[in-house]
């Protein structure tokens, strides 16, 4: 029979000792129909509605510029939930939604790629469920000048 080991009697002590480790999840948002691979993309994702589609006043919003050339966007870190992500391909640069009368000139798309009617969609038509683990979210770029 083998010797007792002291240090195995603490273990189940030590177990309740160290904290939980938070689940985590990965988005990949694969964004696709850009017109051309010019400027930035500049994407909002948000569990909050009353931040959607800008993501102001949400201090824990994820907001991201990335290359137009490298349309698939990463996401690591992220909590479970709810979220909802718009994306902007600025191709000018100039950090923001260029329009003729209302009318957006550069691209736009939301997550579950909703329809579209006068303005943006309302939060719950983007929000998408995201567990533990990697999630791919397809936004579909629409242009419409």
């Amino acid at each position: 029979m083998a010797a007792p080991r002291p240090g195995l009697a603490l273990l189940p002590v030590a177990a309740l000792l160290l904290p939980a480790a938070s689940p985590v999840a990965t988005l990949e948002l694969d964004v696709q129909g850009l017109r051309s691979a010019k400027g930035v993309l500049q994407l909002c994702l948000t569990t909050r509605p009353d931040s959607f589609p800008d993501c102001k006043g949400d201090p824990r919003a994820v907001t991201r510029t990335v290359p137009a050339a490298a349309p698939v966007i990463r996401i690591d870190g992220l909590a479970p939930g709810s979220y909802a992500a718009a994306i902007i391909h600025d191709e000018n640069g100039n950090k923001r939604l260029d329009t003729v009368m209302g009318i957006p000139r550069e691209g736009f798309g939301f997550s579950r790629n909703p329809r579209i009617g006068f303005g943006p969609p309302k939060f719950d038509a983007a929000r998408f469920p995201l567990d533990n683990g990697s999630a791919p979210q397809p936004v579909k770029m629409r242009y419409l000048l």
